[in-house]
């Protein structure tokens, strides 16, 4: 069977959504219609059940699924390298958000780039809080963003830095201190902040939830509000100028790398997580 049908399936056995599958896998939905019949054909069984309540698995479709991951592993370990003696060469697919990209990457990568020059690295970069959401789905490899206090347990991580959560405020808006906010709509830091206005016992204002960090810095440098980000985000910021802190030391907001578990027996994923092992925060 092609291994793309495959790593549609198994994406649709994730998300239990065509319409969801069909939009982060590219595919019309009439194709992935098309893929769920082919793969029902030859496997002789039907594999999914669509109902008033979605979609589910039947018993061959779990099965199937099995076979999926099974067949597609094999085949990453064979295009990761045949044999122990050969140079390891193969796709690494990494999520990273913009900051992590600017500050961690270059130190992350560059070793992997030294001892395994065959690998060729897919990067993605986007908002923080779909980051483990995207390792889960197989949609990437390796993700490297803000790490939750618990991980799934099909995901292993590893911490590369730590940095603390900080408000700010405008040039010559600090006495906006005490709000209104601006904070991330979702995510680690939007949990992190609501823990800390709740530990305050104030109910804050919010003026803006933008999807991303740097999206935030620009809202608050245009005077919208007080923002809480990570000081390793405003650092590498290009309004950091325009921005004054006004509090900081709000709780420590650690950054690290995670894969899946079962992705360690992959050779490509194995160098990167091995390389890091030695690594300043690991």
């Amino acid at each position: 069977m092609e291994h793309r049908e495959l790593e549609l399936f198994l994406h649709l056995t994730r998300t239990l959504n065509f319409g969801r599958t069909s939009t982060d896998q590219h595919v019309s939905p009439a194709t992935l219609t098309r893929t769920v019949q082919r793969l029902e054909a030859r496997a002789g069984a039907r594999l999914l059940d669509r109902g008033p309540r979605g979609v589910a698995l039947t018993a061959e479709g779990r099965r199937f699924a099995h076979y999926a991951e099974q067949a597609l592993g094999l085949w990453s370990e064979f295009r990761d390298g045949a044999s122990p003696d050969a140079e390891l060469a193969g796709d690494l697919r990494i999520f990273a958000t913009v900051t992590a990209c600017q500050a961690l990457l270059p130190a992350l990568l560059a070793p992997l780039r030294t001892a395994h020059p065959q690998v060729r690295v897919d990067l993605r970069t986007g908002d923080a809080a779909a980051a483990l959401a995207r390792l889960e789905e197989g949609e990437v490899d390796a993700t490297v963003a803000g790490l939750p206090h618990r991980v799934p347990h099909e995901i292993v991580g590893r911490t590369l830095t730590t940095t603390d959560l900080v408000l700010v405020t405008a040039r010559g808006r600090e006495d906006a201190a005490g709000g209104p906010f601006v904070v991330p709509r979702r995510g680690l830091v939007r949990e992190a902040a609501q823990r800390w206005f709740r530990s305050r016992g104030t109910t804050p204002v919010i003026a803006a939830e933008p999807d991303g960090h740097e999206g935030l810095l620009a809202l608050v440098a245009a005077g919208y509000g007080t923002g809480i980000v990570p000081r390793l985000v405003l650092d590498a910021s290009g309004v950091a100028g325009r921005l004054t802190v006004v509090g900081e030391g709000l709780a420590p907001f650690p950054i690290g790398l995670c894969v899946r578990r079962a992705d360690l027996r992959r050779p490509v994923v194995a160098a990167l997580w091995e390389i890091t092992a030695g690594q300043p925060g690991a």
